[in-house]
């Protein structure tokens, strides 16, 4: 993965409405333009890092880059699960996030619990991976610190 670590900046917007309600498990979308932006060479699949909505903390985060095959998307999305409790939904707001690791590719699933299981286990390898110090000092970087102008995609 030459392109990791990631970062990537961009305004939330409103998903498919499945995360929260049918897998329990809310995730935050980024517009059309940033996920046309990603490098081509980052593969589909699933990844871990770091998140931070507008100027708040920074917390693990896992994400989906791809199709999502169990719901046969048309469009490439990202969708980031930050492994956090917000009290409110944050549309709208500033998410940033430094992908800084690979966890697996994108695959189907038989059943939406098959896909829910699969998730838990992507959670709890990204806490595991990014208590790492390879992992962890990129919590600190000044990409969380910076003014929102001053990068969007890239390096």
């Amino acid at each position: 993965m030459k392109h990791l670590p990631y970062f990537c900046r961009g305004k939330v917007v409103r998903g498919f409405g499945r995360g929260s309600k049918q897998l329990g498990i809310p995730t935050a979308n980024f517009p059309e333009q940033v996920v046309d932006n990603l490098p081509n060479d980052l593969s589909p699949g699933i990844y871990y890092g770091w998140a931070s909505v507008g100027n708040g903390s920074v917390h693990k985060m896992v994400l989906s880059i791809g199709w999502n095959p169990y719901y046969r998307n048309l469009k490439k999305s990202v969708e980031t699960h930050i492994i956090h409790t917000f009290k409110e939904d944050f549309y709208g707001e500033i998410l940033s996030i430094v992908i800084t690791g690979y966890i697996r590719p994108e695959k189907n699933f038989s059943s939406i619990d098959a896909l829910i299981s699969a998730i838990q286990d992507d959670i709890e390898e990204a806490k595991k991976q990014l208590d790492l110090p390879e992992h962890l000092k990129l919590k600190e970087h000044n990409f969380f610190h910076l003014p929102e102008s001053k990068i969007m995609n890239g390096h």
